[in-house]
């Protein structure tokens, strides 16, 4: 790779807000046939539920991961020829958007994939016994030693996302979760309970995992036409067999994003453009590589770019 890379980045569940994609659905046509194919491929009226009203609907996990994924890729194909992307990852769910942005997957089956894992996570803990909440303010030996701690009890709680070097989103049964809160407060640290509907990248996902990888096979896996860095290793790949037994296993991985950003910096990455609402993942490049270090880091979530 060459030095001062530009990165396309793809944000994931919790970036979602009302409104999101419309203005660029309304002036590209393209970005238009997406939220219809989104919405075939999980038959919900997604434009009502994200453009028409304002409601809780929009958080559900089976209604945010086929839409949020029309919007990026509606972002990616608009804007893709000005971007010049020569390397992108994505988040948790945004890496699927990353996949088909990076012609690993065509953007039907990236949406009927994105439909699926969104049915299929929302479904995977009907007894509601998993959980998530981030952790903030302290760094991550202290977060992995305090996890330990609560999981050596034989109880199901991990580190499920690497964001940031003080900020972290921990997984698990409910009661693992709140047998970690007063020992994380006790060090000074911070606990926000995530509104979510299990527990996401880990083992309680396994089940779901399992139905999702059934699906991946009958897809057709292409080689990466641009590198992507991938959740679970922070690295490249470009065997399709080993990008889809990456992915295979994806939702009950940890994601390392913060790794990840370092490891496409020292690549030469320098130009960092995330394509989705809010600009979250902008907001955690520098905190990852410095205030100090020379980067670019914008959002673009409609069709002013």
């Amino acid at each position: 790779m060459s030095t001062q890379l530009k990165a396309v980045l793809f944000p994931g569940q919790g970036s979602q807000e009302q409104g999101m994609g419309r203005a660029l659905a309304e002036a590209d046509t393209g970005a238009m046939e997406l939220w219809k194919m989104a919405e075939a491929a999980s038959g919900q009226p997604l434009r009502e539920i994200f453009w028409d009203k304002d409601s809780a609907e929009k958080d559900q996990t089976r209604y945010v991961q086929p839409a949020m994924t029309a919007v990026n890729l509606g972002l990616w194909f608009y804007f893709r020829s000005r971007l010049g992307a020569e390397c992108m990852a994505g988040h948790s769910l945004g890496e699927f958007s990353a996949l088909c942005a990076a012609g690993i997957l065509e953007a039907e089956d990236t949406l009927k994939l994105t439909a699926l894992r969104g049915r299929l996570m929302a479904e995977a803990d009907p007894d509601s016994s998993g959980g998530m909440a981030a952790v903030l303010k302290l760094d991550e030996d202290r977060v992995e030693e305090l996890v330990a701690q609560v999981a050596g009890n034989d109880q199901v709680l991990l580190i499920a996302n690497y964001n940031t070097p003080g900020q972290f989103v921990v997984s698990g049964e409910k009661k693992a979760l709140k047998h970690l809160e007063p020992l994380i407060r006790e060090a000074k640290g911070k606990v926000i309970t995530l509104s979510v509907s299990g527990a996401f990248h880990s083992p309680m996902m396994r089940e779901a995992a399992r139905e999702l990888a059934g699906f991946m096979n009958r897809l057709n896996w292409k080689t990466p036409q641009t590198p992507l860095f991938f959740n679970s290793t922070a690295d490249t790949e470009h065997n399709p067999e080993m990008v889809k037994k990456i992915m295979s296993s994806q939702m009950t991985s940890p994601v390392y994003f913060a790794q990840l950003i370092k490891n496409m910096h020292k690549q030469g990455a320098e130009d960092f453009a995330e394509l989705g609402p809010k600009g979250v993942l902008t907001r955690m490049i520098p905190q990852i590589l410095g205030r100090d270090t020379d980067i670019k880091s914008r959002n673009i979530s409609g069709p002013e770019y």
